[in-house]
């Protein structure tokens, strides 16, 4: 794996299909740093423009948005909604129900 770690999170920010949600954490792990979760939240934000990334698809732990209101929270609330992802009552996620596992 000769890839950087940024280069890996791109691959894989890339690969969460439509639907599915996958957290900063969980990313950070998959692309062989569990402890860099903020790192990815930089790479995400810096660079999602630039490589197409389905950004709205990245999560925090707890199933819940991270941006803030008037600041992305919204428009990212109504991507997801777009693609079948549902809200509880708390603006959370069901990780059981829509969180995406890398093959």
């Amino acid at each position: 794996m000769g890839e950087s770690f940024y280069e890996r999170v791109i691959e894989i920010i890339k690969s969460i299909p439509e639907g599915k949600v996958a957290t900063y954490g969980e990313i950070a792990d998959y692309a062989g740093n569990r402890r860099a979760a903020r790192q990815v939240s930089y790479i995400l934000n810096s660079s999602w423009e630039k490589h197409n990334l389905p950004w709205h698809r990245v999560i925090n732990s707890k199933g819940g948005i991270s941006l803030n209101p008037n600041r992305g929270y919204e428009l990212q609330k109504k991507l997801l909604k777009m693609e079948g992802i549902i809200f509880d009552e708390n603006d959370r996620i069901d990780l059981k129900c829509f969180q995406w596992f890398p093959e």
